[in-house]
């Protein structure tokens, strides 16, 4: 029988028309997935950062930036220069230290523009001094170089859980264990088999590989999924931090264009449609860090436009979240991946997977885990560890480093282990989640009782400060939280730490000065609201500011670059 040829036709346009189909659905599925805020979408992230431009308010504008009558813009210049006197007077030697050592270290330079938000930067750097050297640590505080004492709420971005002291004792134990064989690099120190063994017991998985960085593990647990896989494509969820390197930070902050990192939004079943339909997607990175914040980045108070932060965590959505996204991954032979550089034997001593009861293939160590020295750890299933291929000798997935497993870091990191295993630190996390989450509970009830503007958002010890009402100077409130003996990361009140060492009478003191910070705060007049004020309404102004300093500079006007915004709104 004879095909009609007109079928000759029909059959291959058809088949073109499913794949097409096909892919038009699939991309729909991708679009339905991201996050509607640009933190879901890294290209037009990316594009709106070029477009925004700079301009900073002048002497005026910088304390009526909300419209604040001129007699209350007076009191908050008043109250902003004697705060700034108070510190300059406390602190001159850090200060000064600071000051000088910022023209050749570009990570100061860094940090200290981006404490508050752009338009009011170049005055703070000048006046609200904020030293970056210390001199000492004791307990729960911080020493700097004129000996003025700071409770420590930085947590040293996430090293110290269980206190300095504790970590100067790792140190110093590693160290003398170690001293013998010293510098050596390439052959290692006993101790780091003891490590291996012990790490593996905590995370359940089969196989090791130590780095010099959080950052390295996260790369290479990515790159042994793509290896092991054939897949090349790597998903993260919206506002995840997995360190500085291209894939994993595919928005604002990275020059670098990756195509191949799909963002998709935490905790929305239209993200696990996408994964059960693609065939090409290695990896989903999970940073457990986001069950404090889904779906927007790291809280900073740079970014503190309106005053606008979401937070809330709530344990058991999470957990069901990650149950889920495991059951997916498995099905799909998709390699999960949770990035505990930062939450790692914080929450509990067997880390996110046993405070969610869930299991990833590939986990990721730092910060504290090599008691206080610079450390990556990948830990991992078997099947997905090996870096060649026993049928093919130069099929390689090379990674290397010259100063992994360094004696001295794999002595302290030995240290750490032991001590995570004794009573006097396991008795620690006992009713830590409820000791925390009552604390934080007390503070708002106090923060409500005193009609401040406040409220704190907790995953057990780290905290972020969130704000009630609409405003453009929620960020000062970091600079009178140091005036009160506060000692915060440059993010600020995004994120405060505590070390799980901090007794009560610790906590009771801290949480004293915060509401009396506060209060100075609301008593000098940075909290003075429109009636009509409302973060949108805010946002808007900005936008509008925005966009006559950009047409500014594009038609060569004076303001550019530097220019400086007084119009009134």
């Amino acid at each position: 029988m004879s095909i009609p040829a007109e079928w000759l036709f029909a059959v291959p346009f058809a088949l073109v028309l499913l794949a097409a189909v096909r892919a038009l659905h699939a991309r729909w599925l991708l679009s339905a997935a991201k996050h509607p805020s640009i933190a879901g979408h890294a290209r037009l992230a990316r594009a709106i950062t070029r477009l925004v431009p700079y301009y900073e308010y002048d002497d005026s504008r910088f304390f009526s930036a909300d419209g604040a009558p001129a007699p209350l813009a007076a009191k908050r210049r008043g109250a902003f220069e004697a705060l700034a006197g108070r510190l300059a007077d406390r602190h001159p030697s850090s200060l000064a230290v600071t000051r000088t050592a910022q023209t050749a270290i570009s990570d100061l330079q860094f940090t200290a523009r981006y404490r508050v938000p752009f338009q009011f930067s170049r005055r703070v750097r000048e006046q609200l001094g904020a030293g970056a050297f210390l001199a000492a640590s004791h307990g729960v505080e911080l020493v700097d170089l004129d000996g003025r004492r700071f409770y420590d709420l930085t947590g040293s971005y996430g090293v110290n859980v269980f206190g300095y002291d504790f970590y100067k004792e790792c140190i110093d134990r590693g160290a003398a264990a170690v001293r013998d064989l010293g510098p050596v690099l390439g052959a290692y120190h006993p101790v780091v088999a003891d490590n291996a063994a012990r790490l593996l017991a905590i995370c359940g998985l089969d196989e090791i590989s130590f780095h010099m960085s959080g950052t390295e593990a996260v790369m290479q647990a990515v790159r042994l999924a793509r290896y092991h896989t054939g897949r090349r494509r790597l998903v993260r969820f919206s506002g995840a931090y997995h360190g500085w390197w291209g894939d994993v930070q595919p928005g604002p902050g990275n020059p670098v264009p990756a195509p191949d990192t799909l963002t998709l939004r935490d905790m929305d079943d239209a993200s696990l449609r996408v994964l059960r339909g693609r065939r090409d997607v290695a990896c989903v990175l999970v940073n457990p860090l986001q069950a404090l914040h889904p779906n927007a980045a790291a809280p900073a108070d740079s970014a503190l436009v309106d005053g606008a932060r979401p937070a809330g965590f709530d344990r058991v959505a999470y957990t069901a979240w990650l149950r889920a996204l495991r059951e997916v991954c498995t099905a799909r032979g998709i390699a999960l991946i949770f990035d505990e550089v930062f939450v790692g034997f914080r929450l509990a001593p067997g880390g996110a997977q046993e405070y969610f009861g869930v299991r990833a293939d590939l986990v990721t160590y730092g910060k504290t885990v090599a008691g206080g020295l610079p450390v990556g750890v990948l830990c991992g299933r078997r099947d997905l560890m090996r870096r060649f291929r026993a049928d093919r000798p130069a099929d390689v997935c090379f990674a290397r480093g010259t100063f992994n497993s360094h004696p001295y870091v794999m002595g302290a990191m030995q240290a750490f282990l032991q001590r995570l295993e004794t009573p006097e630190i396991r008795t620690l996390y006992a009713g830590l989640d409820e000791r925390w989450n009552a604390r934080a509970e007390a503070l708002n009830e106090r923060f409500a009782t005193a009609n401040l503007p406040l409220r704190v958002a907790n995953l057990s010890t780290i905290w972020t400060i969130a704000y009630r009402q609409p405003s453009r100077y929620h960020w000062m409130l970091q600079y009178y939280l140091r005036d009160a003996g506060l000692a915060l990361g440059w993010v600020g009140t995004g994120r405060l730490i505590f070390s799980l060492n901090y007794t009560a009478a610790d906590y009771a003191e801290v949480a004293d000065r915060i509401v009396a910070a506060a209060r100075q705060m609301l008593h000098d007049g940075w909290w003075w609201s429109d009636p009509g004020a409302t973060g949108a309404r805010i946002r808007r102004r900005v936008l509008f500011e925005m966009l006559q300093a950009r047409r500014s500079v594009i038609i060569g006007s004076s303001r550019s670059p530097r220019s400086k915004w007084s119009g009134a709104l």
